[in-house]
């Protein structure tokens, strides 16, 4: 049985979506997945994603079944639980399906393209189940803006990480 926990662990594992790639959003608003993220996407969960932003800072894309394991958890929430009403207009707002083509492009919705100002060379940041797309300058102004602090590694020894 142990072995079991095992092999499923490492295979969850390898399939991580982590690290980063820049890219380009071409004339029609799309970018393409990174080779190595869309191998994963593809082999486990398929062609079909969930395009949206909790900030309208970056692009959220969901493979549809990790973002369908969230919508099942925000079901279980009271209908007018606060938080729960922002998280639902806001992915809503800015939310679309879509489905990665051949080539491995996604076509991001206009208004999140213009909030979140997807143009030029953009970040494909791997969050672990989902990537995060960033415009690459305002994401280097960010990350000098906002720093990984000492109270974060803090946490995160708290958290045995």
């Amino acid at each position: 049985m142990r072995e079991k926990g095992k092999e499923k662990l490492n295979r969850e594992l390898q399939n991580i979506l982590r690290g980063s790639f820049i890219t380009k959003v071409d004339d029609k608003g799309r970018i393409k997945i990174p080779t190595a993220f869309k191998r994963i996407i593809l082999e486990e969960y398929g062609p079909n994603l969930y395009i949206t932003s909790l900030t309208g800072e970056s692009v959220r894309i969901y493979p549809f079944p990790v973002w369908a394991e969230i919508e099942e958890k925000l079901l279980t929430l009271p209908s007018m639980h606060p938080t729960k009403l922002r998280v639902v207009d806001v992915s809503s707002y800015f939310g679309q399906i879509a489905t990665m083509d051949k080539q491995g492009r996604v076509l991001i919705p206009q208004k999140l393209r213009e909030e979140a100002r997807m143009e030029g060379e953009v970040a494909v940041l791997g969050h672990l189940r989902y990537l995060e797309v960033w415009n690459d300058q305002l994401f280097r102004e960010k990350r000098l803006a906002v720093p990984l602090t000492e109270e974060d590694l803090r946490i995160l020894s708290e958290l045995g990480i």
